[in-house]
């Protein structure tokens, strides 16, 4: 028996499991912006003791009765616990049991209980240059959602999954079935920060009615085409003029305004082929059902794909694929330590 710690940057999930079956999980709202905010990771270290407590004490069991935990996320960055190197891509989902780091009970957490770090990919470029800037990719706990992906599914390879949450990120899947890097964009924070920050967002409010479920092709391509003639923030703007100057409802606006990141996001596949990823095998799409969708119909409108797309939005099944790889991970792995 064992937990799972899923650390991201405001939210920490923890998920007890025993022969790889989720027996219970416990969530807590604190993640490594803490760090940021404190100025030291003592308050993440602290929570996350005693939601281990928690998590145990609610299923009427010890410390004894747990082998380890196993962690993965920016817990393994310098903002989190114990920060632990990047692999070099191309990864093998096998080379990650192999390079884990174990570290025993009372080390980085004043708890006796060992834990693992699973560590993150970045691509390989040698050296960094200004030259090759846009080549640096970096990931941490999206390679253990990728492993759950590989390992549980029968995908047809190279493959490519989308991940759409605070960023949208490339993953490329290459014919071996290695994670071969990435590419990614600030997305889901910049259209975050439009909608709470700006005034924009008063054009996409309406009370009287549900703007959600909405999509038009033709506002979709309109969008397309204004980020590739005006760029992204003039793009960004048009959702503001056009309350007062076309006859449009406020669904329309927030769709308009949601293609227009979707149409600059495209820029990644580019990105990807150009940075010789191949985009010929599945396409995975990962997140909230309308962001899929709206993605799916832009690629397919503006990049000629034909390819078979998968998407996973339950956010159930979506926690699973973590928990699949971190338990891929859990059964294989070299009992390693660090510290």
């Amino acid at each position: 028996m064992y937990i799972i710690i899923d650390c991201g940057s405001t939210n920490t999930r923890l998920y007890l499991v025993d022969q790889e079956m989720v027996k219970d999980k416990y969530e807590v709202a604190i993640g490594v912006n803490s760090t940021v905010s404190n100025g030291n990771n003592q308050q993440l270290k602290l929570t996350l003791t005693e939601a281990i407590k928690s998590l145990l004490n609610q299923n009427k069991l010890s410390l004894h009765d747990v082998d380890f935990a196993i962690a993965s996320g920016m817990i393994t960055s310098n903002l989190g616990l114990l920060e632990v190197p990047h692999l070099i891509a191309p990864v093998n989902i096998n080379d990650f049991a192999q390079h884990t780091c174990e570290v025993e009970g009372n080390k980085v957490l004043p708890i006796d209980l060992p834990i693992i770090f699973i560590p993150g990919v970045k691509n390989d470029i040698g050296e960094a240059t200004w030259d090759n800037i846009r080549k640096i990719d970096l990931m941490r706990g999206e390679e253990t959602q990728a492993i759950g992906v590989i390992s549980s599914m029968s995908l047809t390879l190279p493959a490519t999954i989308v991940e759409l949450g605070s960023t949208t990120k490339l993953i490329h899947i290459n014919k071996e079935g290695a994670i071969a890097g990435s590419i990614t964009s600030l997305s889901g924070q910049v259209y975050a920060a439009v909608r709470k920050e700006t005034f924009i967002n008063s054009s996409m409010i309406d009370s009287d009615s549900n703007t959600q479920d909405f999509y038009s092709t033709d506002i979709l391509k309109y969008a397309y085409e204004c980020v590739n003639r005006a760029g992204l923030l003039r793009s960004l703007l048009f959702t503001r003029f056009i309350q007062f100057s076309l006859s449009t409802t406020a669904a329309e606006r927030k769709f308009y305004c949601e293609s227009t990141i979707a149409a600059d996001d495209m820029k990644l596949f580019d990105e990807a082929e150009e940075q010789g990823f191949s985009l010929t095998g599945d396409i995975i799409f990962i997140g909230n059902s309308e962001r899929c969708k709206l993605y799916q119909g832009m690629l397919k409108e503006t990049k000629a794909i034909k390819n078979n797309i998968i998407s996973i939005t339950n956010p159930e099944e979506i926690a699973m694929l973590g928990i699949k790889g971190a338990c891929y991970i859990a059964k294989n792995y070299t009992h390693e330590h660090c510290i």
